[in-house]
């Protein structure tokens, strides 16, 4: 299988820190299974630690990428409006994926309304909103989101912990009792912002994006989710 593989050289991956130089189109070589797609993320790791932007991001979202997300899936994942499960998709599995990135190429995928579902919020007699995409969507979501974490944990402060891969609650929770019991600290702050996923402005994420992307095809598909739309069934799971 023919994929595209890391640069041949420091200028096919993207723009040098200080530089605004264009570099041509990267080569490509043959890979294969679990260990193409680490060595891919692994090379983003690389791009972010040495450019300012990043290019040619999209072909990191390939067959192999596809189908490992699809092998990391649960099998009882609630369905999206699709009503697609891993199953099901798996029943013609090549051929699903090979028309999934013959749409992506060609630009005539687009994301389908996310699903609504309400969940218990612990803690609380509450429910929380729980967004369940498409099947698809899902797999291409999980290969993007991949690709901006490899960027990204090379750029966060040592000190951020939410959200990120192999951070938790009792870390944070460490540190700040280490701080508090070895400095000199006079208060400590906890601040939550309301509804922040539910709100956040799609304009300036997509500005904060293209501060360290430069992959236009690839910032037109997080786009493309952005504004997929929700479906709100109304329905608790």
């Amino acid at each position: 299988m023919s994929e595209v593989g890391l640069p041949h050289s420091s200028e096919e991956a993207g723009e040098s820190r200080g530089s605004n130089q264009r570099f041509p189109k990267r080569s490509t070589r043959s890979t294969g299974g679990y260990e193409s797609v680490e060595h891919e993320l692994k090379g983003i790791k690389y791009q972010s630690r040495t450019y300012a932007k990043l290019k040619t991001l999209m072909n990191r979202v390939n067959e192999e990428s596809i189908k490992e997300e699809h092998r990391k899936q649960q099998q009882r994942k609630a369905v999206g409006i699709d009503g697609v499960s891993k199953a099901e998709y798996g029943e013609k599995f090549d051929e699903n994926v090979a028309d999934l990135i013959d749409r992506m190429k060609k630009f005539s995928y687009k994301p389908l309304p996310v699903r609504m579902a309400y969940i218990p919020k612990i803690g609380s007699d509450k429910l929380r909103p729980l967004g369940i995409p498409a099947y698809e969507d899902r797999l291409l979501q999980s290969a993007m989101a991949g690709v901006l974490n490899e960027i990204c944990e090379e750029r966060f402060l040592d000190c951020s912990y939410g959200f990120r891969p192999r951070r938790n609650a009792h870390q944070v929770l460490r540190e700040i009792n280490q701080t508090i019991m070895t400095r000199k600290v006079n208060y400590v702050l906890e601040a939550d912002i309301k509804g922040f996923f539910d709100d956040v402005d799609h304009d300036w994420l997509m500005k904060f994006l293209e501060n360290d992307i430069a992959d236009k095809n690839f910032l037109r598909y997080v786009k493309r989710f952005l504004i997929a739309g929700v479906v709100n069934t109304c329905q608790s799971i």
